[in-house]
């Protein structure tokens, strides 16, 4: 019945974030209602994909986060450090750079995808096949370097300007260009990611009691870890394809609804989806709100903006000692 309550709540959280969404900057309802054919194409070819590629992504970044930090037993783990995101986006930037970014129709979303199924092979070979979760993080971290790097390097040589701010622009990560496109993009493999990521919660309770205990109920950690890096690769990178890097919602989102759930990993996917989902929904209003009076902000600047205290303080409260 708790749970119920909570998922409810969140449900409401959404709309009325949905709501701040669709209405930021001013929008015409009386000629949407009134059937004005402007007001309709703004409405459904530029509102209202932004809107469902941002409760999408929001989505798939919360539960991913909500996983890593059930899987690490680490409150501070979030989707980038398995490596993924940073992996996304080296593959975008690859199609920017040699000007794939058409190829298709879909260049950039698609080298980002191929991008991040790299990052997840990669990460996989070098963590091997009996790593624990110390081990895998140490490997994401360098996963995580490599392609934070090869992205640098490719900015560096960029051959003009204009592609040099394109890269720099994406990597920021936004909303604004969204469209139907976009979402058929993502939505396929942000559901893909959460159908995995779903069949992890019996496992990540067991784990609650360490790995030894988990591995004496039956649970195959090699398995597991498996699940969590595909499923990771696919929720994680289906967001980063068309919106770029978005940070600091995936963690955010699963520790602000923890103590809700009785810190029970199983419990709290869902919340964290939903919690995600809204967050990121309010963040984009507020990033429209904000560009309409001048210089746009970018939703990957203002995420990082609004998470980077709420790390401080989260690291600060995790390591405080006893006085």
């Amino acid at each position: 019945m708790r749970d119920m309550k909570l998922i409810v709540i969140l449900f409401a959280a959404c709309t009325l974030a949905a709501l701040a969404n669709l209405l930021a900057g001013g929008f015409p309802l009386g000629a949407l209602i009134s059937g004005e054919q402007a007001a309709r194409l703004i409405f459904v070819d530029l509102r209202l994909p932004r809107l469902v590629l941002g409760l999408v992504i929001g989505a798939g970044l919360g539960l991913t986060g909500a996983v890593l930090q059930g899987y690490f037993r680490n409150p501070l783990a979030d989707p980038g450090i398995v490596g993924v995101t940073s992996s996304a986006g080296l593959g975008a930037v690859i199609a920017l750079y040699f000007g794939l970014g058409g190829f298709l129709g879909i260049g950039v979303p698609l080298f980002a995808i191929l991008g991040a199924g790299a990052g997840a092979a990669t990460l996989l070979f070098v963590a091997g096949p009996r790593a624990g979760a110390t081990t895998l993080i140490l490997s994401g971290v360098a996963v995580a370097a490599l392609a934070n790097s090869l992205t640098a390097l490719m900015m560096n040589l960029s051959p003009n300007p204009w592609a040099l701010s394109e890269i720099a622009y994406w990597l920021m990560g936004s909303l604004a260009n969204a469209s139907w496109t976009e979402v058929s993009v993502a939505l396929p493999l942000i559901a893909a990611g959460a159908l995995v990521l779903a069949f992890t919660a019996r496992a990540l309770d067991a784990l609650t009691l360490g790995e030894a205990t988990a591995r004496s109920l039956g649970t195959d950690l090699a398995r597991l870890r498996i699940i969590v890096v595909a499923g990771s690769a696919l929720a994680v990178g289906g967001g980063v394809a068309v919106a770029g890097a978005i940070g600091f919602v995936g963690l955010v989102a699963p520790h602000l609804l923890r103590r809700f759930v009785d810190h029970q990993p199983s419990r709290l996917l869902l919340p964290a989806a939903l919690g995600g989902a809204a967050l990121l929904t309010a963040a984009d209003a507020l990033v429209r709100l904000l560009s309409g009076q001048g210089t746009p902000l970018y939703l990957g600047v203002a995420t990082a903006l609004l998470g980077v205290p709420f790390f401080f303080w989260l690291v600060r409260t995790q390591t405080r000692g006893p006085a």
